[in-house]
């Protein structure tokens, strides 16, 4: 049996935190888009106001892989949900159990909060996740599609008047 440790990052994991998204954006071949530093990341995940946690899985006391959340809210629930913004296993760590345990991880955390949902994105062409998630008994809203509003788009829609 593998020995997988998942614990909260604290702040002195930014430099890993920073070194884990670089992979990860390299893996989906968005590296251009990363905007984040270490010192933004301090202040978001660590500062007065904190936007989002992070997890780190370790591997046998190797770096394994990560995940991003944050809390919304349901309307209709009335209760907090769990939002996952980005989980991340490194190549090596792929096929260990490292993907699910973070799952699990964040879905006993999502019960422990009194979260009413764990909900996350994926990607249509990553279908390897998308057979994962579905085998851990994950639904995918069809219905849904995701709206975004970035850059210059944001800032006309903010600077006009309402």
């Amino acid at each position: 049996m593998t020995n997988i440790h998942i614990e909260p990052a604290s702040e002195t994991d930014i430099p890993l935190i920073f070194t884990l998204i670089k992979e990860f954006a390299e893996y989906m071949h968005l590296s251009h888009e990363v905007a984040a530093t270490e010192e933004s990341l301090r202040e978001t995940l660590f500062g007065s106001k904190r936007y989002a946690e992070v997890i780190i899985a370790r591997l046998d006391s190797q770096t394994a892989g990560f995940a991003i959340f944050f809390h919304n809210f349901s309307t209709f629930l009335g209760k907090p949900g769990l939002y996952l913004e980005d989980l991340f296993v490194r190549p090596e760590f792929r096929g260990k159990g490292i993907g699910k345990a973070l799952l699990i991880y964040l879905a006993k955390l999502a019960v422990e909060r009194g979260c009413g949902r764990f909900e996350w994105s994926v990607l249509d062409w990553n279908k390897s996740a998308i057979e994962f998630y579905k085998r851990l008994g994950a639904v995918p809203l069809e219905e849904v599609r995701v709206f975004r509003l970035t850059g210059e788009s944001l800032k006309k829609l903010a600077d006009e008047q309402g």
